[in-house]
């Protein structure tokens, strides 16, 4: 039997693909889009050090889709584009309100390397926000290196020239590309939630994190873990040395004023940033 997608024409899907980005555009103009900002810590101390960025879309049908199947959806460099520039741009406006130590962490997609003018629109973007580049990370995986990497070097050294810092993500969920470490300009490696779930019960895991801290400690790149979910993870990850951590062991991702409120609870609780 021959398949629904199989039975549709060229013409069926470019208006599928024009449908689907309407809705995107209505969404981002309807507000659909919330952002939300994923507290992070200092594993030394666990003072607050900033926040990531996140994004999910409360579609009226489908529920709340969150930021990976949200550019799935968006289904064309231009439309990525629009939505990482939606992201960012309300991103920046909130974080521009945080006390003045704190870092805000937003993701950049493959699309947004690939543009050949990204590092300069972006850095204006970021000049019109207010936010200080210096206190600005961008974070991006390995998929959005594998299109062109000498190229995506040249872009990310661009934005590490006016003060940007630059963070592998997910790093241990794909194929952990070592090249990738000789010659982007990186200053932060977040390990996948899959590097630390297993490092309290299996002395491999264990090791693997261990050689992982080692050699970005060789390289002067700093380990952020991702998905610390509990107090036996935490110490283990203080232990081996990495600098900092995310996870809903201390913080939820939360609403835009909420992080305001819970960065201004005590002023003890924060740090400069990494």
């Amino acid at each position: 039997m021959t398949s629904t997608r199989e039975r549709r024409s060229p013409i069926d899907r470019r208006r599928s693909g024009a449908e689907r980005s309407q809705e995107l555009f209505a969404a981002i103009d309807g507000g659909q889009i919330e952002i939300a900002f994923q507290p992070q810590f200092s594993c030394s101390d666990e003072r607050l050090i900033g926040a990531e960025a996140l994004a999910r879309w409360n579609h009226p049908r489908r529920g709340t889709i969150g930021i990976d199947a949200l550019f799935a959806l968006a289904g064309n460099a231009g439309d990525a584009a629009a939505l990482t520039h939606h992201i960012a741009g309300r991103a920046l406006a909130a974080a521009a309100r945080w006390p003045d130590p704190l870092r805000l962490s937003l993701n950049v997609t493959a699309a947004d390397i690939a543009a050949e003018n990204f590092a300069d629109t972006f850095g204006a973007a970021v000049r019109e926000s207010g936010f200080p580049a210096e206190r600005l990370t961008l974070e991006l995986t390995e998929q959005a290196l594998v299109r062109d990497i000498d190229g995506s070097a040249a872009q990310l050294a661009r934005l590490a020239g006016k003060g940007m810092r630059i963070a592998l993500d997910d790093f241990g969920a794909g194929f952990c590309n070592f090249r990738y470490l000789k010659i982007l300009p990186l200053h932060y490696l977040k390990l996948d939630r899959s590097m630390v779930e297993g490092i309290v019960t299996d002395a491999r895991d264990l090791a693997v994190l261990r050689a992982i801290v080692a050699m970005a400690g060789a390289l002067d790149i700093a380990v952020i873990a991702e998905g610390i979910e509990d107090e036996a993870q935490l110490e283990k990850v203080r232990d081996e040395g990495c600098a900092a951590f995310q996870g809903f062991l201390r913080a939820r991702p939360m609403a835009a004023r909420a992080f305001e409120e819970f960065a201004s609870q005590d002023s003890g609780r924060v740090v400069r940033g990494l």
